[in-house]
């Protein structure tokens, strides 16, 4: 007997494929797709993310070529206080957030997820290229693709009820599907902005948020070297951007080593000055097998992967590189692996 699916669906070609296949296996499946804008008639048309009025209808046209069920959630209010203040309120403490994984925990593994099974339906599915294999989450077999890292967040009980049909197919494979399906989407190109930041400025969309901040750039020695309109417009480990009135003495580039909001500052320095050895993680999710070799950690999405050793203190995990690593920023996740499978994240406090 199959399972009743409900079937996340973003207009893109994955979501798309993705549900084809679950109906196909037989499955009770519906589709939908999240109005997560309040206004979406504001996004320009042709925009790289998930918000627009193209994207729902795309979404139902591939629900009718499928022949499935159809419906829009809006989540707009949800997406709002949950990804976009919190995406916001994280640039003004000096963080660097990821929203897609935010939005996945807090929006389609949490307030979707809750809502599909108090309507009986038995999981949610979605088009992220990873393995889930018996609860556990792996990657992508391609690993240009792979989506792991950003599901890293979920908990076991939230993977128990989640499929991703996808993650044993390449990106090439699931286009070639779609265009056999006669799915319109095929040739869809991917997104890659953040969705609700239509124009691709973020620096833009902080500034009408939080407003102007004129601070201090200031060396490794705290001597000035330029000024800034808002610290929250920084990251660690950026080179562009910086507007340094004075250059060094040799000539070399500098690049944000770490952002102070409290007395707005941010500080500069050369590349090697990034290093770091050991990162100090909140918040930490257990999701993976409890026995595992060959640790890794990944601390941005389709970022490098170090080989590691953690430990639990106090609530915290202290993760020790086998190598050091560059631009590593408070904010982000530091996801955990054992070979290809996932056994936990933590949300970057620290790093030194």
């Amino acid at each position: 007997m199959g399972l009743r699916v409900l079937a996340a669906m973003s207009g893109g070609v994955d979501s798309a494929v993705a549900a084809a296949r679950i109906a196909e296996a037989g499955h009770d499946v519906t589709g939908v797709h999240l109005a997560l804008s309040a206004n979406p008639q504001s996004h320009r048309t042709g925009a790289r993310g998930c918000c627009t009025v193209e994207d729902s209808r795309d979404a139902r046209r591939a629900a009718d070529v499928i022949g499935i069920p159809f419906y829009i959630w809006d989540m707009a209010e949800r997406f709002q206080r949950d990804v976009v203040e919190d995406f916001v309120a994280e640039y003004a403490a000096g963080r660097t957030p990821n929203p897609c994984l935010r939005c996945n925990e807090k929006i389609k593994f949490a307030a979707v997820l809750d809502r599909a099974l108090a309507l009986g339906f038995d999981a949610v599915a979605t088009g992220h290229h990873a393995k889930l294999e018996e609860g556990v989450l792996s990657r992508s077999v391609d690993q240009g693709k792979d989506q792991s890292y950003v599901l890293g967040v979920l908990t076991r009980e939230q993977l128990k009820h989640a499929i991703f049909p996808l993650g044993h197919s390449t990106k090439a494979e699931v286009r070639e599907e779609a265009a056999r399906r006669g799915l319109t989407v095929a040739d869809k190109p991917d997104s890659h902005d953040v969705c609700f930041i239509a124009d691709g400025d973020t620096r833009g969309f902080l500034a009408k948020r939080l407003g102007q901040e004129p601070g201090s750039i200031v060396d490794q020695e705290g001597a000035v070297v330029g000024s800034h309109e808002g610290a929250y417009a920084f990251t660690v480990g950026q080179r562009k951007g910086l507007h340094i009135d004075r250059p060094t003495a040799d000539g070399r580039p500098r690049y944000v080593l770490s952002i102070e909001p409290v007395s707005n500052t941010v500080t500069v320095g050369p590349r090697e000055a990034l290093q770091v050895s050991e990162i100090v993680c909140t918040r930490p999710v257990w999701n993976g097998p409890d026995r595992f070799d060959d640790l890794s950690v990944q601390l941005r999405a389709h970022g490098e992967v170090y080989g590691c050793r953690f430990e639990e203190r106090e609530g915290q995990v202290v993760i020790t590189l086998d190598r050091p690593a560059t631009g590593v920023a408070a904010g982000q996740a530091a996801v955990l692996y054992a070979g290809e499978t996932v056994i936990g994240s933590a949300t970057i406090s620290t790093a030194a």
